[in-house]
């Protein structure tokens, strides 16, 4: 990066010359220092009659409705803002889940009015859109070094899960029934879980001690009954896998595929893809390497890559050059898996992800992979905690010297997000960190001292915090095992 140092002020910390986080930083709170703004419904509603020609089975006799101005309205959702952190406060440095801010312009571009046009009008009747989703997909087939890309997928998640079942289709269209997928011990999560959802046992695959794929433990999990090993390259401590020619050799050997994790494909873009490197089928996440909305449910999108053998098994529709004068049309593929999403799935989230690669261009692109190896860098060498593994690509792993959920509660109180905790496992008390491109060398600065602080925070003090937020420390297990997810459940 070229920035120039700028001047700090509203005591901000001096990161860069190694001085703890001296800011001050107090969560809005509202109701009279209660730690929640009211329902709307709690501040005022009314009784509405209730006229349906709908069976009386289906309907309510009267609805209660908040009945609020448009100003009351608006202070509302403008409170629960500011009793919220998100990418617009700060930076989200969610190792492997990570949040990176999305520009404006792509909203600008995706609320066109071209783009309302109604998914079911003929294809001769919505060939703008048909070629935006064509030359996307041929965009992505060339980042990603793959000869076919389907859409459809609405998450990563879902991307892996479609490109599991394409290649379950495509062995058993060649009489091979086999039963394994080979996961590495520091993989995503959703890398086991959707082997599993597609029916397949998982072989789960041991890290040599520099924390990369041993080629040794693969010779010995490869198989006949090995049908996909997936593999995020760079892996999930940052680090990329050397031996990537040989893990693909020997997999191919057995007669299995090798399946790509595009979470970290943000590290790579312009430098390396992953086709190249032996890799059969891919997914792109796209709010992460290409800066579409993630979080808060959706929506998403989770596009796949496949080499040229694999593309008849892709999901229906594609979309295609037509023939005749450059139009485009949709077809379906001759042994296609079937839809996996309504449609072209979500629509406008392409729109922002091909706006997006258009404005960048490939010098553009190049350079969001070199800034966001070089801030992750940056951030390891600034932070007082032990780093045990480096130099890194997009993200690194520390290893806290106390609880990392405390350390990850304590950085709340200084005004940023924390990052991901006590995952991948070979770490211990992990805590893993990436910034992305998106962020100054100033703001990393300031992480770096919020980080230093909790450093320097005694274990007692650090298992009390957060102070100075909306919401306390709060049971997460409860939380996560019995979620409020309607308003009446405050009744």
């Amino acid at each position: 990066m070229s920035q120039e140092p700028r001047e700090r002020t509203n005591g901000e910390s001096d990161g860069a010359a190694g001085g703890e986080s001296d800011v001050t930083y107090e969560q809005a709170r509202w109701s009279e220092g209660e730690a929640y703004e009211p329902l709307l419904i709690e501040k005022d509603a009314t009784s509405v009659s209730v006229d349906s020609s709908l069976p009386d089975e289906l309907t309510r006799d009267e609805l209660e409705l908040p009945a609020m101005r448009e100003p009351e309205v608006t202070r509302h959702y403008t409170r629960l803002s500011q009793m919220n952190y998100g990418v617009d406060s700060g930076p989200i440095p969610l190792g492997s889940c990570t949040m990176k801010y999305n520009p404006r312009f792509t909203e600008d571009v995706a609320a066109h009015r071209g783009n309302r046009v109604h998914p079911l009008r003929a294809d001769d009747d919505k060939q703008g859109i048909l070629r935006l989703l064509y030359e996307l997909q041929e965009t992505l087939a060339t980042i990603g070094g793959m000869d076919a890309v389907t859409l459809q997928p609405p998450a990563g998640a879902a991307g892996e899960f479609t490109g599991i079942q394409v290649a379950k289709a495509y062995h058993e269209a060649n009489g091979d029934d086999r039963s394994e997928v080979i996961v590495p011990e520091s993989a995503h999560g959703t890398n086991f879980a959707s082997a599993a959802m597609a029916g397949y046992d998982v072989v789960e695959l041991p890290s040599n001690d520099d924390g990369r794929v041993g080629v040794e433990a693969l010779e010995a999990a490869v198989s006949d009954e090995t049908a996909l090993l997936m593999l995020t390259n760079p892996n999930t401590l940052g680090l990329f896998e050397r031996s990537i020619e040989k893990i693909a050799e020997l997999v191919h050997d057995a007669g299995g595929l090798l399946y790509y994790d595009g979470a970290n494909l943000n590290s790579l873009l312009g430098k390396a893809r992953p086709g190249d490197m032996g890799f059969d089928i891919m997914h792109f996440n796209l709010h992460k390497t290409f800066a579409t909305p993630h979080g808060g449910g959706g929506p998403g999108q989770g596009p796949i890559g496949v080499r040229g053998d694999l593309a008849p098994f892709l999901p229906t529709p594609q979309v295609r050059e037509g023939e005749g004068e450059g139009g485009c049309e949709t077809y379906e593929p001759e042994h296609s898996i079937g839809r996996v999403h309504e449609f072209m799935g979500n629509w406008l989230v392409l729109v922002k992800a091909y706006a997006y690669i258009l404005r960048h261009g490939d010098e553009g692109l190049e350079n969001v992979s070199e800034t966001a190896v070089l801030n992750a860098n940056y951030l390891a060498e600034r932070i007082e905690y032990d780093v045990p593994y480096g130099p890194f690509h997009h993200e690194f792993v520390a290893s806290a010297d106390s609880d990392a959920a405390d350390v990850a509660k304590g950085m709340l109180d200084h005004g940023v997000h924390p990052p991901t905790t006590k995952w991948p496992e070979i770490v211990d008390e992990a805590l893993m960190t990436e910034p992305t491109e998106t962020e100054s060398k100033a703001r990393l600065d300031d992480l770096a001292a919020a980080f230093n602080a909790v450093a320097a925070t005694d274990p007692e003090t650090l298992a009390e915090t957060p102070a100075t937020t909306a919401a306390r420390r709060i049971d997460q297990a409860s939380a996560a095992r019995t979620p409020r997810l309607s308003w009446h459940t405050l009744e």
